[in-house]
């Protein structure tokens, strides 16, 4: 059982987030600078009537029997390192409470609406007042410059709108639009909002100065979308289509073996002629013309990779991984969702820890992934209750406020 750490070790010691975001793409993105050693502060609101209240992917799943309700499987992924402070802002004593909190804090990371935060009194100009270097994080559906400010935004309706859903009819044939399975721009999103406020922390370390800080989901997943897939559009006229023909192919995928699947991948002109050898056909490929070199295999990439999905099934993994590897053809053992946790490299590197909840019991967790040697990353507190740590935070407030008088 994995023990959590005592120290802060992280680069962002001392940084204080404020964290109004909810869902997946701000608490994601907080949960990374909590990650880095902020202290993060998770302003939560009662629910209605109907009960809840609070994050809405506290509700999302089920938590073991006999646990609290409100820690869901997936806000148990993207939530820890932070103090949850519940406030009803329609009361002057917490919104009172919120004001002081911003007084003291480095980091404003809000995902509500912009016209909801101005009728709240939490618009830029209005935070600045109270504390005028603060970072104010933004992260918004779409920019403010464009007819689509202040519309609602989901993970569903960005992959809709950036091209992201036309990726795989352009692949497989299939006009009917997808969505990836996955929370990807969503996520994605979650990483420029931790990279905007690091830019934004390490601007004020050099000047002093705060700013306000937009981070649109749609111009950011779009962006993402097209680095690759802009490709024959990057000029004008266009040279190619849209898509990069070698990922937007329908025989791109892991190969069968004959006991499993390999993701496979030579890349240069002598590992596919080393590949071929090894599969018994490397006098028909060295003939064939459409392979001989990297831009002509391009052109025929579907053919290609159809070839390989041929042969590969003649092997075991294991024996295409003891042939590849001292080839240094790039090769890897494909892994179901369910295998993950075994997997020798990452059980070396102990990318999985399992932890004892205080409520909720032992669960699963992904360490920090990235590896700093002066400075590492490291996992201090459990996913918090709803308003679990309101007293704390409200005693640390009223100490800060009898020190100054």
């Amino acid at each position: 059982m994995a023990e959590l750490a005592t120290q802060v070790t992280g680069p962002l010691k001392g940084v204080r987030v404020l964290d109004m975001t909810s869902v997946v793409f701000g608490a994601y993105a907080t949960q990374m600078l909590g990650d880095l050693g902020a202290d993060v502060i998770k302003v939560e609101f009662p629910g209605g009537r109907r009960g809840g209240g609070g994050d809405i992917m506290r509700w999302a799943g089920h938590a073991p029997e006999g646990a609290p309700d409100d820690l869901g499987p997936i806000f148990m992924t993207i939530n820890r390192n932070k103090r949850s402070i519940l406030l009803d802002l329609r009361e002057e004593s917490a919104a009172e409470a919120l004001r002081r909190l911003i007084k003291t804090s480095d980091v404003f990371a809000v995902s509500v609406r912009y016209e909801g935060l101005k009728r709240l009194g939490l618009d830029y100009e209005t935070v600045k007042a109270l504390k005028p270097d603060i970072v104010y994080v933004h992260g918004a559906g779409y920019g403010a410059a464009g007819p689509y400010a202040g519309e609602p935004a989901y993970d569903d309706l960005i992959q809709s709108a950036s091209g992201m859903a036309d990726i795989l009819p352009r692949t497989d044939g299939d006009p009917i639009p997808r969505l990836l399975p996955t929370l990807v721009a969503d996520k994605v999103s979650g990483h420029f909002m931790a990279q905007a406020v690091l830019a934004a922390l390490f601007h004020h370390q050099r000047t002093g100065e705060g700013q306000f800080v937009e981070v649109p989901m749609l111009e950011c997943i779009t962006t993402f979308v097209l680095a690759e897939h802009m490709y024959g559009h990057v000029y004008d006229p266009p040279t190619g289509p849209w898509g990069y023909p070698r990922v937007a192919n329908p025989q791109r995928k892991p190969f069968p073996t004959k006991d499993g699947h390999i993701g496979l991948l030579p890349y240069t002109d002598q590992q596919w002629d080393q590949f071929f050898a090894a599969a018994g056909l490397g006098e028909t490929f060295g003939q064939d013309p459409r392979f001989s070199d990297y831009k002509t295999r391009g052109k025929y990439i579907r053919e290609l990779y159809a070839l390989v999905d041929e042969v590969t099934p003649s092997k075991t993994t294991d024996e295409w991984l003891a042939i590849l590897k001292p080839l240094s053809i790039p090769a890897v053992r494909m892994n179901r969702l369910d295998e993950l946790m075994d997997d020798p490299h990452l059980a070396a590197v102990g990318l999985f820890e399992r932890h004892e909840h205080p409520q909720a019991g032992a669960y699963h967790n992904m360490r920090p992934p990235v590896n700093y040697a002066a400075t590492p990353a490291n996992i201090r507190r459990h996913p918090p209750r709803m308003g679990e740590h309101t007293d704390e935070i409200l005693a640390e407030l009223a100490a800060e406020r009898e020190a100054a008088e």
